[in-house]
């Protein structure tokens, strides 16, 4: 049987990944506001637009990376799951579009601005946000550890 026909698989993901991958991406993006112009710049509705539309958008990411993750390794039932590459993959995938996002609205499409505060890493010429960074190293294998060891507990509403 392969994950996507696994029900378990579609239980863990909807009712124990995302509900934790929203949680830490909301605190994240939120934590990070100071890093963007959009801090000083902006109204408070702005800003809690910015972090509502950052934060789905951070969900959708991990999201699409974790069924990236999935397909790639040939996943069957989600008992036979290897976590440490689903990891590895998911993390690989979040942090490669982020990089390519980061550089595409902040240098090309200018929808949004580094602030002084925002450590940057220069690839050629191209400053790309480390908090970005650091967020898809950190929060996919966080969440897919937080989301397995809470299997057996009730999910946590968020």
């Amino acid at each position: 049987m392969r994950w996507h026909i696994d029900r378990s698989a579609w239980r863990f993901i909807a009712l124990r990944y995302l509900p934790f991958l929203t949680a830490v991406n909301l605190v994240w993006e939120t934590v990070q506001l100071p890093l963007y112009t959009i801090w000083s710049d902006a109204s408070i509705g702005e800003i809690a637009f910015a972090v509502a539309h950052c934060t789905a958008g951070d969900v959708v990411i991990g999201a699409a990376a974790l069924v990236a993750a999935l397909i790639v390794t040939r996943s069957g039932p989600m008992e036979e799951w290897r976590w440490f590459r689903l990891g590895l993959i998911a993390t690989t995938t979040g942090l490669a579009y982020t990089g390519f996002s980061e550089w595409a609205n902040t240098a090309v499409k200018s929808s949004w601005q580094y602030s002084a505060l925002m450590p940057t890493l220069d690839l050629s010429g191209i400053q790309i946000g480390l908090s970005p960074l650091a967020q898809w190293l950190l929060l996919p294998p966080l969440t897919l550890y937080a989301a397995r060891r809470s299997r057996g507990r009730s999910p946590s509403p968020v």
